[in-house]
């Protein structure tokens, strides 16, 4: 295969991975401990390093060392977007059941 051929073909992506925050803790205390980089930590644990950079990033919002919302704040955000897009749902469905009653009386 050419590289022409291959500039056009996407990099298969990694299959996603749901880490445990244990372990994403241990990952970020070794990233501030600063005995290597976060670039170095991310290829010994076969880690993406914007990954790792996110978590790291996190937990500085997390402990107050950074503006930003914190984890407990995202999931609360998270949760009230979905209840919001439930109730808009139920709203439009309200809203066409009224149209068509109203359609059906006159």
């Amino acid at each position: 295969m050419s590289i022409i051929e291959s500039m056009g073909k996407k990099k298969p992506r990694r299959p996603s991975r749901s880490l445990a925050q244990k372990f994403k803790a241990e990952i970020v205390g070794l990233c501030r401990r600063g005995d290597r980089s976060v670039g170095q930590v991310a290829k010994d644990f076969e880690l993406t390093e914007t990954a790792v950079r996110g978590w790291v990033k996190q937990a500085k919002v997390d402990a107050g060392e950074r503006n930003g919302l914190t984890s407990s704040e995202r999931e609360e955000l998270a949760a009230l977007r979905r209840e919001n897009r439930r109730l808009l749902e139920e709203v439009d469905v309200l809203k066409r059941g009224i149209a068509s009653f109203t359609k059906e009386t006159r």
